[in-house]
């Protein structure tokens, strides 16, 4: 059999193996812990040096605390058992077809028996073997699971075990009844559940801890000379395994590799989770992917080569880089959960894991929440200065509540900071080479794209005044538009100014550059016309590769019209050939068709603008006619199907073109003229 391998599966492939290869990188840079090397006894005198703790560990219980309190804990589970509810009535049944009917037993004689037999199955038949278990553990009652799953507590001094329940049979029977063996009529209709009860024991078993404690980094645990006793000899053993699972790489078991690669994977995993759940924009493009894996292993690789191979405080190291380029590729929380994850990982190589979480996830959100736009270089160094200013204050309230004395602090941590915060400034080079390495576009770009002083928008204005203009008043309509359905409003005002660019190459085809002189289109054949009118899309496309605007933006080139129709010259060929079939890709543009909330923004801006043009009268009733019909006509030719807008946003979208458009075109009182004979 074949093995077919679609985009799909490739995609999928591709994914997963980055994930893996960053999960693989990270365990690499892990340092490693060597052995512990002392020996100690309860009730013995501590020989060594001083012992602190240096990482956060957890005081384990010892065996015999965890037994007792295991057996505490199981008092409170009820085992479950399958209720088979027909065996009443079919065991009666073979007891009256094989015995009562057969010997002419009276009626009332088997109705005695049929109670009898109802009231012992309703309580439940349990095997001798259960029952004893039972008893021996102390248990007061079962938990009874009906066909139904519905589920019934029994006492257990309420069931019956298949001797009891023959016990039962003959009670007050008859004798008649009591000659016959009927206890091959009894069996068991309660069976233990095991599957069930071992979801319960164990959902009961949650609550049992393995640990008393926790000691943190910098504790004292003991000095010498000291006794040891049960505490600390807990303590001490704890710190023992903590050291067993931080081996070096030579000596370290598989169980510990494995530890480190579940910590990373689960770490990694969620933020790939958070990306595939709440960014599909961002995991859908692999190289989005592989510029944020490659910040968060940059960040950690040098972190590690400080720790294994230098003196040096890890606090020098720019660790809001993360947030801050990732914000200005992407958004705010998928900065800030990146930061969050990277500085986890991180922390387990610090020193003072704590410490250093509670200033790095500090830092991080004042990165994010000073940088909501980089549109200007002053904003990097306001940034840093915002940064800075986050490390000494959370540090000094750190140091004040540890230490207690102004004299202890360790002032030099406040040097580390500002140079992690010098380094800050080198992250405008950085954005520039992450946007020319992975192709993205970041706010200072899109900022510097929408000035209309610059020599390609100049060459527009001359060339085409009449389409510049309606892309400036495209821009402002699309920009608003934006910003109330919460799209990206730079982006989309940098696209709409490009998106007619083509026209510059036949400028005069194109009513608005016509200034009121005849129409050339109009010589043309309509099929040729439509091709001219088309091909302003692809000769866009060429101006701006050669121009070097990004893709984000030549994009909004090759959609801004979808698949649609050049409708003027399509409706004219259908009523001048009323019995002809046209050939509807001479009229249709190449597409592709809106994939995104600012492109589907653009389309609907730019078709509204033109069509506002065209209209005889400006009334309030006229212009909201025109941009109900026109969004409404693009969203029935399936304009949109492509792109992730709801029905809400489109709303939004129509009122705000319609207040705008009213706004520009508004009515003005006219001024009376002055009286002659006055």
């Amino acid at each position: 059999m074949s093995l077919k391998i679609n985009k799909n599966n490739l995609d999928f492939i591709t994914r997963i193996g980055l994930f893996l290869c960053v999960i693989a990188i990270i365990v690499q840079f892990f340092p490693r812990e060597n052995s512990f090397k002392y020996q100690f006894e309860v009730g013995k005198p501590w020989s060594y040096e001083l012992i602190t703790a240096s990482f956060d560990f957890p005081i384990y219980k010892n065996d015999f605390q965890i037994k007792t309190e295991r057996n505490e804990i199981l008092k409170n589970y009820i085992p479950y058992f399958k209720v088979d509810t027909g065996s009443a009535v079919k065991q009666f049944d073979r007891l009256n077809s094989e015995y009562i009917k057969t010997n002419g037993i009276p009626l009332l004689y088997g109705d005695l028996i049929k109670s009898k037999f109802l009231y012992i199955y309703n309580n439940g038949v349990i095997s001798a073997t259960d029952f004893k278990k039972l008893e021996e553990s102390g248990k007061k009652e079962i938990n009874c699971i009906y066909p139904d799953r519905s589920k019934k507590s029994v006492p257990v001094n309420m069931l019956f075990t298949p001797k009891s329940a023959y016990e039962e049979l003959l009670k007050d029977a008859p004798g008649i009844l009591k000659s016959y063996n009927l206890n091959l009529y009894i069996i068991e209709n309660l069976k233990y559940d095991s599957i069930t009860s071992q979801m319960a024991k164990s959902e009961v078993l949650k609550n049992l801890s393995l640990t008393s404690g926790m000691v943190q980094t910098g504790e004292r645990i003991i000095d010498r000379g000291e006794i040891v006793t049960p505490e600390t000899f807990l303590i001490l053993q704890s710190l023992k395994k903590e050291y067993d699972k931080r081996k070096d790489s030579i000596q370290q078991s598989s169980l510990v590799i494995i530890g480190e690669v579940i910590i990373i994977t689960v770490l990694i995993a969620l933020f790939f989770l958070y990306i595939y759940l709440f960014r599909p924009r961002i995991f859908e493009k692999f190289g989005n992917l592989v510029f944020i894996s490659l910040i968060i292993l940059l960040m950690v690789g040098v972190t590690a080569i400080v720790v294994r191979y230098t003196n040096l405080s890890i606090y020098i190291l720019p660790f809001a880089l993360i947030p801050i380029i990732i914000r200005v590729f992407f958004d705010s929380r998928t900065a800030l959960f990146a930061h969050i994850i990277t500085m986890l990982i991180i922390s387990l190589m610090a020193e003072n894991s704590f410490q250093f979480i509670l200033l790095q996830i500090a830092v991080g959100m004042a990165a994010v929440s000073s940088l909501k736009d980089m549109t200007q270089r002053s904003q990097l160094a306001q940034t840093a200065l915002y940064i800075f200013g986050t490390y000494v204050l959370i540090f000094l309230a750190f140091e004040f509540i540890s230490e207690g004395e102004i004299q202890r602090i360790h002032l030099q941590s406040i040097l580390h900071f500002a140079i992690s915060s010098a380094f800050l400034l080198f992250a405008y080079v950085l954005i520039y080479f992450f946007e020319k390495i992975f192709g993205l576009i970041s706010a200072v770009t899109l900022v510097e794209l929408t000035n209309i002083n610059s020599d390609l928008m100049m060459r527009f204005a001359e060339v085409a005044p009449g389409t510049f203009q309606h892309t400036l008043q495209v821009s402002n309509l699309a920009t608003e538009a934006a910003k109330k359905i919460g799209a990206n409003s730079l982006l989309v005002r940098t696209g709409a100014l490009y998106h007619d660019i083509g026209k510059m190459q036949h400028p005069e085809y194109f009513t608005e550059n016509q200034m009121g002189g005849k129409n050339p289109l109009l010589k043309l054949g309509l099929e040729e016309a439509a091709k001219l009118i088309i091909s302003h899309v692809t000769d866009g496309v060429e101006l701006a590769k050669k121009s070097h605007l990004p893709e984000q933006i030549i994009h909004f080139i090759t959609t801004h019209h979808g698949k649609g129709k050049t409708k003027y010259f399509y409706n004219t060929f259908l009523n001048q050939n009323p019995d002809k079939k046209p050939n509807d890709a001479a009229f249709t543009y190449p597409g592709p068709l809106p994939d995104s909330k600012e492109t589907a923004i653009l389309m609907m801006a730019d078709a509204v603008e033109a069509r506002s043009r065209s209209l005889p009268v400006y009334t309030e009733e006229t212009i909201n006619l025109a941009v109900e019909d026109m969004i409404d006509s693009q969203i029935s030719d399936g304009q949109f199907k492509d792109a992730p807008i709801s029905f809400r946003d489109v709303e939004l979208v129509k009122t705000v073109f319609k207040e705008k458009i009213k706004n520009i075109y508004h009515t003005r009182i006219v001024y009376p003229e002055v009286n002659k004979q006055s």
